[in-house]
């Protein structure tokens, strides 16, 4: 199978320090592809290696089968990103950015068109310091867009945007993802890849500790009750017929899934317990999943 990006047994180091250690993952055209982890992960050192940035010690990084630093031209001309360190003259503002990029691509999008989906009419004309850091970021995702990739690396894409601009860049993921591109997008925003993401990749110190969709991820069917003040277990177990679990005083986990009948049952136990039903999910939410791997050692097989 022939992926848009290609990530096998990749190592990049520091010296001593192996910052991306032994990692592979793939993302097809056409889906969305979290990639998480905590400060000093390796997230930036592998986003830098795949676009080129720096050469892998060992192991193989392709986008559209290229190799991003021999073959770097034709990677450029086919991928977008946005990084955290990128920028735009002070001076300049996001209509003359987006016209001079313009002029880099044979087929580029119109820029009026980038600037009014992503909410930058207004504010075309102002200079690059005198945007908010919103309207910034807006105007660097433009840049991405603008020589209509067929790959996109978004590092932190909805950094410093207001609720409306985060709905606009979300929007317009999913139409990228629709129209078959491949988005790579690292964030800290949990709720974020969990609102776009068809897979998730979770580093930490260097390495993949987990990687699959979203389902995948996140278990097996689980309803997790949240109440107002503890309630017995055992006996809310005895009367669903399957195991419950007190993870916290307030919070049980039921070993099953979730139709109408249970909760009735649920609702039903807790008003004769006194207790108020505060919550109710179908399974662990991929920022409770997070935080378990990130809390504990894992183990990872070689």
């Amino acid at each position: 199978m022939s992926y848009a990006i290609d990530v096998t047994n990749l190592v990049v180091e520091f010296g001593a320090l192996r910052a991306v250690d032994d990692v592979t993952f793939h993302v097809p055209y056409g889906q969305v592809t979290s990639l998480l982890g905590p400060n000093g992960a390796g997230k930036t050192t592998l986003v830098e290696t795949l676009l080129g940035f720096r050469p892998p010690h060992e192991g193989s990084v392709r986008l559209h089968g290229l190799d991003p630093v021999r073959d770097h031209a034709g990677v450029v001309v086919r991928t977008g990103a946005l990084l955290q360190r990128g920028g735009v003259w002070f001076p300049m503002s996001p209509a003359q950015v987006l016209a001079l990029t313009a002029t880099y691509y044979d087929q580029p999008r119109d820029p009026r068109e980038l600037l009014e989906l992503l909410g930058l009419l207004d504010c075309a004309r102002t200079p690059w310091r005198r945007l908010s850091g919103g309207e910034q970021q807006r105007t660097l995702l433009a840049l991405a867009l603008l020589g209509r990739p067929r790959v996109l690396v978004l590092d932190e894409p909805t950094t410093a945007v207001d609720p409306e601009g985060r709905q606009v860049i979300r929007e317009l993921i999913r139409s990228e993802r629709d129209r078959g591109c491949a988005l790579l997008i690292t964030t800290h925003e949990l709720t974020e890849a969990e609102r776009t993401a068809d897979q998730v990749v979770i580093m930490n110190h260097g390495r993949v500790v987990l990687q699959g969709t979203l389902d995948e991820l996140t278990g097996d069917a689980v309803l997790i009750v949240e109440t107002s003040r503890p309630v017995d277990p055992t006996e809310l177990g005895r009367r669903l017929g399957c195991l419950v679990t007190a993870v916290e005083p307030t919070r049980l986990h039921c070993a099953i899934a979730s139709d109408p009948e249970r909760v009735a049952v649920v609702s039903a136990y807790l008003n004769e317990s006194g207790a108020l039903l505060t919550s109710l999910r179908t399974r662990a939410t991929l920022e409770e999943r997070y935080l378990e791997l990130m809390g504990e050692p894992v183990e990872v097989t070689r």
